[in-house]
């Protein structure tokens, strides 16, 4: 949503990055507290709609990676991983 939009962009349309960024952004406008009661229950309850959504596409991803490695979640292992760059 840019700052001369009226009505946001709905948040289905968003993709994770665009509903990350927005959430940061409502986050930090909370925070300053220069808001009335109003104000901040929209931001508040556009940051949910948010959340749930960046959720929904979490999970979706992890599902579509459990799909593509035979239902089997591996832990990453950053440690390993370095181990053997440098092998």
């Amino acid at each position: 949503m840019t700052a001369d939009e009226t009505t946001p962009t709905p948040v289905e349309a968003l993709t994770y990055e665009q509903a990350f960024a927005e959430l940061e952004a409502v986050v930090a406008a909370l925070e300053q507290q220069e808001h009335s009661l109003e104000e901040a229950l929209t931001l508040y309850a556009r940051g949910q709609a948010l959340l749930r959504h960046c959720r929904r596409l979490l999970e979706e991803a992890e599902l579509k990676v459990q799909r593509l490695s035979g239902g089997v979640l591996q832990p990453f292992a950053a440690d390993d991983e370095a181990a053997g760059e440098s092998a």
